[in-house]
Formats: C-alpha cells, sequence, structure tokens
C-alpha cells in the first residue's frame, strides 16, 4: 500500500465511520474505483480505531459519567435506576449479539462478505429501510427513554453491520428511529453503543496484522497515516451529523446510498471493477 492509498483511505474511513452510509463497504469501493488492491477487513479493522478515539474524546464527559455510575452501581442498589448506569447496561447487552456473530462468521466476513456485489445491494437495501423508518418512526423519545429492550434492538441491528454495505451507524440509527427515538438520540447511541464492539475489533486485528497472519502489504507507516487522518477526519464527522440531525432527515444519505449502491452493481456487471 502506497502512501497515497493510506491518506485517502484514511479521510474515507473517517468520513464514513458515523455517516449512516457504511465505512466498510467505502473502504471497499473506493480502492476498487481507483484500481488499487482491497485493503482488507484487518487494515478497515485497525482504521476504525482512529474513528472510536474520536468517539471516545468527543463523549469523553458521557462516558466519564456513564462509567463512575454504573461501577457505584453494582455496589449501591439504588443507583440501578438512574440513567448513567442504566446506559453502562445497555451498551453491554447490545455488544453482546455482534460479539457472537463476529466470531462465528469471521471467516465469511474477511472474505465472501467483501463481494462487490453484496456491498452493493446492502447500500441499496438497507438505504430504503431507513427510509422507511423515516417514514413511519414517531421520533418523539429522547436518549433518557432508551430501554433494556431498545439496547438489545439496536445490538443486533449492530451486527447486521458485520456485512459491509449496511453501515453500523446506519443500522442503528434505522433501529433507533423504528423504535420512536429522535434523530440525534439515536445517533448518540449508536456512536456509545459501537465503541466496545470495534475497540475489540480493532486490537484483534491489529494483533494479526503484528503477527504477520493478515496485512502483508501494508506498512507500519501506512497504517499510523490512515488510522491517524481517520482519527481527525472521524471526529468532524460526528460533530457535523448530531448538528445535522438536529434539524434534518436522513433522506440526503437514502439517496446516496441508493446512487452508490446502482453504481456500485452496474459497474461490477459491466466488468469496469472488480
Amino acid at each position: 500500500m502506497s502512501l497515497l492509498e493510506a491518506i485517502v483511505l484514511g479521510i474515507v474511513q473517517g468520513l464514513t465511520e458515523f455517516l449512516p452510509i457504511s465505512s466498510t463497504a467505502h473502504l471497499r469501493i473506493v480502492p476498487a474505483f481507483a484500481g488499487w488492491e482491497d485493503p482488507g477487513a484487518a487494515f478497515t479493522a485497525v482504521t476504525q480505531l482512529g474513528t472510536m478515539v474520536a468517539v471516545l474524546i468527543y463523549f469523553r464527559e458521557d462516558l466519564l459519567r456513564i462509567t463512575r455510575t454504573w461501577l457505584a452501581s453494582l455496589r449501591t442498589p439504588r443507583l440501578r435506576k438512574e440513567l448513567d448506569a442504566r446506559m453502562g447496561w445497555y451498551i453491554l447487552l447490545g455488544t453482546i449479539p455482534i460479539g457472537i456473530f463476529g466470531l462465528a462468521f469471521k471467516d465469511q466476513i474477511e472474505t465472501g462478505a467483501r463481494d462487490l456485489y453484496l456491498n452493493g445491494t446492502a447500500l441499496i437495501v438497507l438505504g430504503l429501510v431507513l427510509l422507511q423508518a423515516e417514514r413511519v418512526g414517531k421520533r418523539n423519545r429522547g436518549v433518557e427513554s432508551i430501554t433494556t429492550r431498545d439496547g438489545l434492538v439496536v445490538g443486533f441491528s449492530q451486527a447486521l453491520a458485520l456485512v459491509p454495505g449496511v453501515s453500523r451507524s446506519g443500522a442503528t440509527i434505522t433501529a433507533g428511529l423504528f423504535l420512536g427515538l429522535e434523530r440525534a438520540a439515536a445517533a448518540r447511541f449508536s456512536f456509545l453503543l459501537s465503541i466496545p464492539a470495534v475497540v475489540l475489533s480493532g486490537l484483534l486485528e491489529l494483533g494479526s496484522i503484528s503477527s504477520g497472519e493478515e496485512g502483508q502489504n501494508t506498512s507500519v507507516l501506512t497504517l499510523i497515516v490512515a488510522t491517524a487522518l481517520a482519527f481527525v477526519v472521524g471526529y468532524a464527522s460526528i460533530a457535523f451529523l448530531l448538528r445535522f440531525l438536529a434539524t434534518r432527515s436522513t433522506v440526503i444519505f437514502v439517496v446516496y446510498r441508493v446512487a452508490l449502491g446502482v453504481v456500485v452493481i452496474v459497474l461490477a456487471a459491466s466488468g469496469v471493477i472488480s
């Protein structure tokens, strides 16, 4: 992987990780358009660590408060009804599905799931489901109203993001909208929920690259550059999306997903990209 590829892919990762348009699909599609080799699932997972650092810093006050309250609630039962203590449990429970499915289908995720036809189809299908969520979602619930059931539903939807093209934020925000959450509340919970899964996945794949099991075409320098750029651009993307969803719908992302999905399928079928 050249330094130019690392720069481009790092920016792409940062731009697309939090927008509901699928960063994993873009890290597969952009190299295909440019005629570069597929960077692989391991590279994608490791660069996601950069965007996760952005989440940790952006939501540092929320995370510290949730962690303190959750730990205190283990010793003091009366604290378990507080929102921050409940959020700690919701994040943990919501992470279980993607952990189970991620381990069960690891080989398929790293090989067959990176098929361009599958990526394009997933972009279109999730885009249309997101559009339906926009149409029927009541959007009258804030973060404080989230329940255990909501945490599990959104957690299972996060597991769908193991398929490139679905989008972690796209699937979880869509589930949140179906559950009646406000757009910004759905996005906020989506970002918090993603932290354990992405951090664990990234660390596991970093171990694979370090041991030489994967990522033979990725040098330490290119990996550092891509991850650092993903952090910087990702931080800006979080701030942008939360402001955007406070006053606007996700329809623009639906249009983009469907259009990109169609282009990918057509170009793959015609042999222009492979």
